[in-house]
């Protein structure tokens, strides 16, 4: 088989596609794996009920069910879904947005992908343009989905040490630079691997520096306010015709129905919209349909915050607890847990990598995440990367708390030897 360049990438060379088959095949191996690696939610059961309810009422509705699957819809996505998120934003958030800021996607991985390769690459004057990645670690979904080689640049952070076991990666605006090739920032918030919240001085930095420069900033909020509002600290959600916002329903509950949102000005809409057509003639009608009721009535905000919310925070709580406890007088430290459904450790001046440890877990039958996964278009080389693993923290409680017993094992183990 002869492929193309593109084919090449992203057939068989995308870091994401090997980890993600690495991971499958452990799992397969051993059904018994204690799956602390991957990024799916929970299982909330008040919010699985609520789904299953709406879905019910769809089956019992007529020919609603024959509508919902049989039929395409606009590129831009489900237009009664679109005019209920409009109202909803305007109302909650005070945003000035209408029908024609927002589309909806195959899920937000493709909206990155569609927003990346749109605004960065070989421009139409044959210079390159960058992403910018203003605080790493950052998302492993990013890392790979460049149509052209060297997509990303990144800004390494700046290191808060809190208390005995916590610290907090903060934005190094003395040593950020936005070059003349640079087409958008992007920063998760909460951030994807570290549950990291960008403060609101941050972000107004960020937002001041995106328009000086004039290119957008983009902001992607799988986890954040006002939906599906995994934040434990205060965080202002921001949008201007300079902002675009990328949100998900997965982490409401339903990554299965790959729905994800973009909010940003009508420009930004259309290209969107004719990637859409171009790429998947439509988006999928179902998830839409699933959290429509939800969405008009105002109550996904009520149950961000007093279903999921709570039960992420619980859940990050307790694992940083059973951690500290666990490898107490190690040299281990935990990023404050500030929102999102994972746990990043840090483990300094580490003997092996965190690939070896990552290795030596799977023979244990734990799965993580060995952090130097995490640093898309950082230059140079830097030993922190090869100190920290992802954690997912958002599974049965008893399996979880299985596999850090397991985790503070195998570092003091490392550490003793």
């Amino acid at each position: 088989m002869r492929l193309s360049r593109f084919g090449e990438s992203f057939g068989h060379g995308a870091g994401i596609v090997q980890l993600m088959d690495d991971l499958g095949r452990a799992a397969a191996l051993n059904p018994d794996m204690l799956m602390l690696g991957g990024g799916n939610p929970g299982r909330i059961p008040q919010m699985e009920r609520r789904f299953r309810e709406r879905m019910q009422r769809i089956l019992d509705d007529g020919d609603a069910f024959e509508r919902v699957v049989g039929g395409y819809g606009p590129p831009q996505g489900h237009l009664r879904l679109i005019r209920a998120l409009a109202r909803l934003l305007n109302e909650s958030l005070g945003w000035a947005v209408g029908p024609e800021n927002i589309a909806l996607t195959n899920g937000s991985q493709s909206a990155s992908f569609m927003l990346f390769n749109m605004l960065g690459g070989q421009g139409a004057d044959g210079e390159p343009r960058r992403i910018l990645l203003p605080l790493t670690p950052e998302y492993i979904g990013y890392a790979d989905q460049g149509a052209e080689p060297g997509l990303f640049t990144a800004g390494r952070p700046q290191i808060e040490l809190l208390g005995r076991y916590q610290f907090k990666y903060r934005v190094d605006f003395d040593n950020l630079r936005v070059g003349n090739d640079v087409a958008a920032l992007c920063v998760s918030r909460p951030t994807n691997p570290t549950g990291n919240v960008l403060t609101d001085g941050e972000v107004t930095s960020l937002r001041r520096l995106a328009a000086d420069h004039a290119i957008p900033l983009i902001i992607d909020n799988a986890y954040g306010v006002p939906f599906p509002g995994i934040v434990f600290t205060e965080a202002t959600p921001v949008w201007d015709e300079n902002i675009i916002v990328c949100m998900s329903l997965s982490k409401i509950g339903l990554p299965g129905v790959r729905t994800g949102i973009v909010v940003a000005a009508p420009e930004y809409i259309e290209a969107l919209s004719g990637m859409n057509a171009i790429v998947n003639l439509t988006t999928g009608s179902f998830g839409p349909e699933l959290v429509l009721d939800l969405v008009e009535s105002g109550e996904i905000l009520d149950l961000s915050r007093e279903v999921v919310r709570p039960f992420y925070e619980r859940k990050a709580m307790a694992a940083v607890a059973r951690l500290e406890l666990d490898l107490s007088g190690y040299p281990f430290r935990v990023h404050k847990p500030e929102g999102a459904i994972f746990l990043w450790l840090w483990f300094e001046d580490l003997p092996v990598t965190a690939q070896v440890l990552y290795e030596r877990l799977k023979a244990r039958g734990v799965l993580v995440i060995a952090g130097h996964h995490f640093f898309p278009g950082l230059a140079g080389e830097w030993r922190h990367r090869d100190e920290c693993i992802r954690i997912n923290c958002s599974q049965d409680d008893a399996r979880v708390h299985r596999g850090l017993a397991i985790i503070a094992q195998e570092v003091r183990k490392a550490y003793d030897e």
